[in-house]
């Protein structure tokens, strides 16, 4: 912050959502919250700037409006930003409506990857906003706040009103150098760490905690979103890393990492200097890592393992070759076989990321991606139904592929809102909890969870908090069989 620039107040928000079919138990909290990290590393850049920063997840603690109310009345703030994904965004529209009828003259910002990808005509069809950053956030969010938003104009990354008319001034590249900014501001959390929870059985120690250490991918798979970062590729150091572990160790009592990267393995030799320097480091946690299995070489497993990594995901998508050559980039399901079996064999925990729903999906396809997924060696699984992002390369055809319910707030891989030709939203469902019980009604993996009891305790003590939730679930997918 300059000397002629005034200290500002600003409120980040993170919207709640809609994640469950309406009138069931939202299973996915129970499973899963992550913290913010993208209004996280706001808050710590737009700290180090000079600037009051507060923030409040809605999703760790669901039904608190009141809680900005009092915000509000204790002293309205200059700004309130929200970050909003497309199930989150309605629940966002909401809470700026109310906050503009109780403070009209508090200025609402609203960013994250559904403004990124709609862009203007999103806030054109939402008023209660009055400017829009799309894109990569540090730098345009400090520029709007600083200029105090009459710097909007020109601003690239930031949506403004002008009249009636919403402009844009065209995207700001992505080239912030990643190392160049604070550690997000996990202290800004009420009841972080406890209050946040990795997946169930996906750690061995709690609390944990989860990171993101690059931003952007070089890939273009046809289900994915890329509005924010676009295809540009941009990784935080390995010393920046262990320091950020070592932090949330020393100040936060953090056990375990998941480090939420879309490929921690992309750049081999980051890979090792990553392993090096949190051996160096000495804290004590484990991590996880996503990786893609092109990118996964057999020699650098053991180095993981001494690392503490203590599972790898793998975005295998679907056992169907033709599918995969449809919709993924540089899919070999024979390599992905091999791949699974190599870090079993280092003594690292397998998952397995699949979809169902994709463009193309038949009954023959889905029985493939089961089978597939049955004989791998895989510790755990994941099942998304695939979601038409706007972000994403299908988004502008995919009524031409299918039925298409554009419902924001069930669009967050939930729930089934686009159904391919030739199938029912009722049968895809159907399906997909039959993978579920298949996969999981093995004696292999009864056996498998069972070692859980003293490899991720914490994780077993939550399943059993919740067991009533979990049987009801599992009479649905039953009866659904």
């Amino acid at each position: 912050m300059t000397p002629a620039t005034a200290r500002r107040n600003v409120l980040l928000v993170h919207p709640l959502g809609m994640n469950w079919l309406p009138g069931e138990k939202d299973m996915s909290r129970v499973a899963n919250i992550m913290p913010p990290l993208g209004l996280l590393s706001l808050a710590a850049w737009l700290e180090r700037r000079g600037h009051a920063v507060r923030v409040h997840d809605c999703y760790a603690w669901p039904g608190q409006d009141e809680v900005i109310a009092r915000a509000l009345c204790d002293g309205p703030p200059d700004f309130i930003g929200f970050s909003a994904t497309t199930s989150s965004f309605p629940d966002a529209a909401r809470l700026a409506r109310r906050i503009k009828q109780a403070c009209p003259r508090v200025r609402t910002v609203c960013g994250g990857v559904h403004v990124s990808a709609l862009g203007a005509e999103l806030l054109r069809a939402h008023p209660q906003f009055d400017f829009g950053v799309a894109g990569e956030g540090e730098e345009a969010l400090a520029a709007l706040v600083e200029s105090d938003g009459a710097g909007a104009a020109g601003t690239p990354g930031v949506l403004w009103r002008d009249g009636e008319e919403v402009r844009f001034a065209g995207p700001r590249e992505p080239t912030l150098d990643l190392d160049c900014l604070p550690f997000p501001d996990y202290g800004k959390l009420a009841g972080f760490p406890r209050a946040y929870r990795l997946p169930l059985f996906n750690y061995p120690r709690a609390p944990g905690a989860t990171a993101v250490t690059s931003r952007g991918c070089t890939y273009h798979c046809s289900y994915c979103d890329r509005s924010v970062f676009r295809r540009s590729y941009r990784r935080n150091s390995a010393g920046y890393v262990a320091e950020l572990v070592r932090v949330l160790r020393a100040r936060h009592g953090v056990r375990h990492v998941n480090f939420y990267d879309d490929n921690f393995a992309l750049d081999r030799a980051r890979l090792h200097a990553c392993c090096e320097e949190l051996i160096r480091a000495r804290t004590g946690c484990t991590f996880n890592i996503a990786a893609r299995a092109e990118h996964l070489h057999a020699a650098d497993l053991p180095l993981l393992k001494r690392a503490g990594c203590w599972m790898i995901s793998l975005g295998l998508e679907s056992g169907d070759p033709e599918l995969l050559r449809r919709h993924r980039s540089h899919s070999d399901p024979e390599q992905a076989r091999q791949k699974v079996a190599e870090i079993r064999a280092a003594g690292i925990r397998a998952k397995g990321l699949f979809m169902l729903g994709l463009p193309g999906e038949t009954e023959e396809s889905i029985e493939r991606t089961i089978e597939y997924a049955l004989g791998l060696p895989l510790s755990d699984l994941n099942v998304a139904k695939f979601t038409p992002f706007p972000g994403s390369p299908l988004y502008r055809e995919i009524r031409s592929h299918g039925s298409f319910d554009e419902d924001w707030e069930r669009m967050n891989c939930l729930n089934f809102v686009f159904v391919p030709a030739g199938l029912t939203a009722a049968r895809l469902e159907q399906r997909f909890r039959e993978f579920y019980r298949r996969y999981y009604g093995r004696p292999a993996a009864f056996l498998a969870y069972g070692a859980m009891l003293w490899r991720s305790p914490d994780s077993w003590l939550r399943f059993l908090r919740n067991l009533s939730d979990f049987l009801a679930l599992r009479r649905a997918y039953r009866r659904s069989g």
